[in-house]
């Protein structure tokens, strides 16, 4: 009698292959049991099992690979200034121009971005809003906007509401713990766009001003890998896929609002 034949893997094409994906067997017995895909008397048939179990894949699909933020303790200082920083509100930044020849570079960057984007996000309302978003939090931190988009694409691949194993949320994959430090403590608001990119990128000019600037161990940090080249290199490759935008700064409405964290304390 012939060896049975092991089932196919089935791999998140997007995800970072620096994790392999832990799902607890409970959970995969309790989400296949919803199905009618768990073992024993099933209720319904083949073609119904098999499309239960490619709604199975995607729930599995949906979840991030991304490393994780480590809690550490911060000086009274450096909370204030954080919180500071990720103060505001969910909706779209509303952008300010000196003039009309930055309005119109912005407009030629978003462009080009959103051709890449688009095999990612399908909506050009949620591109826009996006790249818009990424342009304005990047520049308010003062971090390069092709870096924030290559983190992004590395740590979710442009999925708003990934979840990794750890816990780490949205775009960005914030960790919930930073809610609880420097924020109103509702970790839900981590999968609104503006909020997760706000503190996504405080989060890693945070962690630039702890290591002196020194980017590599700044990503290292920002995944729980620090040390490590796999990540700081993906995202560096990622990062050179996307367009600079020009060098010009955002008008005062914007920068003004633009505190930087301390790492000492006063």
């Amino acid at each position: 009698m012939p060896a049975a034949r092991r089932a196919p893997e089935f791999r998140d094409p997007t995800a970072r292959p620096t994790a392999r994906m832990q799902v607890p067997l409970t959970s995969r017995r309790a989400a296949l049991g919803r199905l009618g895909l768990a073992g024993g008397a099933g209720t319904i048939g083949t073609q119904g099992r098999r499309g239960a179990l490619g709604l199975f894949v995607a729930w599995l699909s949906a979840r991030a690979h991304a490393g994780a933020q480590i809690e550490e303790p911060l000086a009274d200082s450096v909370r204030s200034a954080l919180s500071a920083a990720v103060a505001g509100d969910d909706a779209p930044p509303r952008l300010h121009f000196d003039d009309l020849r930055q309005r119109e570079a912005h407009l030629r960057w978003r462009e080009r971005c959103e051709a890449r984007l688009r095999r990612h996000e399908p909506s050009a309302v949620v591109r826009r809003d996006l790249l818009d978003t990424a342009w304005y939090e990047s520049r308010r931190a003062g971090l390069e906007t092709a870096l924030v988009l290559g983190l992004i694409e590395v740590e979710s691949g442009f999925r708003k509401y990934a979840i990794s194993a750890a816990g780490a949320r949205g775009y960005m994959q914030v960790m919930p713990f930073w809610s609880r430090l420097i924020g109103d403590g509702h970790a839900g608001r981590l999968f609104h766009t503006r909020t997760n990119l706000r503190f996504g990128c405080t989060i890693l000019r945070h962690y630039l001003d702890i290591e002196r600037g020194d980017l590599f161990m700044a990503l290292g940090r920002y995944n729980g890998t620090r040390g490590r080249r796999r990540y700081p290199d993906r995202v560096f490759l990622a990062r050179d896929g996307w367009p600079a935008t020009e060098s010009f700064r955002p008008s005062a409405p914007a920068a003004a609002e633009a505190p930087r964290s301390r790492t000492s304390p006063s």
